[in-house]
């Protein structure tokens, strides 16, 4: 247990992954240039005891989402599957044995504990933030019921940048920055089941398939109308759906760590076993197409289960510790009935649940829009890595369509950026000493649904990390590090990825336009 009333050089208040490995960075950097530890606080208003690590931990998500690199792209420049992630990215997810897609949360918190230990870093759990002390425009100590903390250099990494809202930080609530700030993405309580096989998964899903394809079958037909609530439009859509555009069977894809269910069959089966119509839209549940991580064990991870929510409800969940609601509870407790009439053992929710995004800060030092995602990010010169990944907006954005059709824009459907990463648009101005490294980071339009990805928020917090202690050591503040500083630290170190980011200039146009007029 830590004292209160403690002096340290960097505070992170926060335990998604990118930030914990900011931290563990920012410490590995310090004792690089002085032989001696840093003094540095990792602080979560969660219980630490139930793992660290954030949604990946105990938020269960164990399908990790991974850079998305064309094939064409990796074969030119000699590329492995997922382009070059950044080095302690790569460390994290091989002392946590991740072979492909799948972390398992145990072993990640595990290892995470192993690089906080070896780093030398104090933990406080449970701690919520009173009040902050400013000094001048600079975060001087944070007020905790447990005491005051007193630091140089601060990171945030709250999924609703809690510490930087406490600091007096402006944040756009849900997609502000689209003039829709009740629109949210869904949440997800992630959950495992034991006793389920890939084997009996695939034979399950491909009888639904067969049988809800085929009209004879009066009794799949029934299951399928009940689904659609009993819209028969839906119904067309709903078996549309099942089967790709050779007329094929769209059966799940099973990779040697994760499965893929590219169809609607098993979300058919759970909606007509609920009596639930299978529309998000109008009921704000769904059991969507999961992605299934594989863990040892017989243990599948699913990434399924969606939850509508505003962004005034996200704000609230994530100021809650991301407990899931009882109504959240009680639709698991649905799926675990269901799972076990297929031979599923047990079904266990996450302790907390998976928030997407839950606004972004306003005022940091250079914001990233989407538009300068698909441009190619930061110049190659300065730049710390590359991340490629599609505009993910899972569940969609709530008003979005209606709102670009009144623009003249039939489409809000943009390629996948391939970008350069840097740290500006997680510097934060009025506050030089904070940076925010999380989905809440400076994000402007749809940088947000790419911007939220674990893997490029890892890059990020390498490099704040590394600046954290540039300015520290230098008697300096985080936002006026460059980008340019902590490349020149990570090719020193031999830990600099590969820069491959380019610009799709007419896509990058159309965003930029569409980006300005909808805001």
């Amino acid at each position: 247990m830590v004292s209160a009333q403690r002096s340290y050089d960097v505070i992170g208040f926060g335990d998604e992954v990118c930030g914990v490995l900011a931290l563990i960075c920012a410490a590995r950097e310090y004792r690089r240039r002085t032989k001696k530890y840093a003094r540095i606080l990792l602080m979560s208003k969660c219980n630490l005891q139930e793992g660290i690590g954030g949604h990946l931990v105990r938020g269960g998500l164990a399908y990790l989402d991974r850079c998305q690199v064309d094939r064409d792209i990796r074969l030119a420049l000699g590329l492995d599957t997922f382009g070059d992630p950044p080095a302690i990215y790569k460390e994290f997810l091989q002392k946590a044995r991740v072979s492909g897609i799948a972390l398992d949360p145990r072993k990640a918190d595990s290892a995470l504990r192993q690089m906080l230990r070896e780093a030398g870093i104090d933990l406080l759990s449970r701690v919520q933030i009173n009040s902050v002390i400013k000094d001048g425009q600079k975060l001087a100590s944070l007020v905790t019921p447990m005491g005051t903390f007193s630091g140089k250099q601060f990171i945030d990494a709250t999924v609703n940048a809690e510490l930087a809202q406490a600091a007096g930080v402006r944040k756009s609530k849900g997609f502000e920055t689209f003039g829709l700030p009740e629109s949210e993405l869904p949440v997800t309580l992630v959950f495992e089941t034991q006793g389920l096989s890939v084997r009996r998964l695939k034979e399950l899903e491909f009888n639904y398939l067969k049988r809800f394809t085929n009209l004879a079958d009066t009794e799949a037909q029934k299951i399928l109308l009940q689904a659609a609530g009993s819209d028969l439009k839906l119904a067309e859509q709903l078996k549309n759906d099942l089967v790709d555009s050779r007329g094929n069977l769209k059966t799940l894809w099973a990779g040697n760590d994760y499965i893929d269910i590219r169809s609607l069959a098993l979300s058919i089966s759970y909606h007509a076993f609920r009596s639930r119509k299978l529309s998000f839209l109008e009921t704000g549940i769904m059991l969507d197409k999961g992605n299934i991580a594989v863990l040892d064990g017989e243990r599948l991870s699913w990434n399924a289960m969606l939850f509508a929510v505003t962004g005034t409800e996200a704000e609230a969940l994530a100021r809650g510790g991301a407990k899931p609601t009882p109504k959240m509870l009680e639709e698991v407790a649905f799926v675990e009935k269901w799972l076990k009439s297929f031979g599923a053992t047990s079904v266990t929710p996450a302790s907390e649940l998976y928030i997407r995004h839950a606004g972004n800060v306003i005022g940091v030092v250079d914001p990233l829009t989407g538009s300068d995602m698909l441009m190619g990010g930061v110049a190659p010169r300065e730049a710390l890595g590359t991340f490629a990944y599609h505009f993910d907006v899972r569940g969609g954005i709530p008003g979005i369509g209606v709102k670009a059709g009144a623009l003249g824009f039939p489409s809000v459907s943009f390629p996948p950026p391939v970008f350069n990463i840097g740290i500006q648009h997680a510097l934060i101005k009025d506050v030089p000493n904070l940076a925010v490294v999380s989905p809440a980071s400076g994000f402007e339009g749809y940088a947000c649904s790419a911007g939220r990805i674990m893997e490029f928020n890892a890059g990020v917090g390498q490099g704040v990390g590394i600046a954290a202690i540039i300015a520290l050591l230098g008697g300096r503040n985080l936002a006026t590090v460059a980008n340019i500083e902590v490349r020149k630290v990570l090719e020193q170190i031999g830990q600099s990825s590969r820069i491959y980011g380019f610009a799709k200039i007419a896509d990058a146009s159309k965003l930029q336009s569409f980006e300005s007029l909808i805001a």
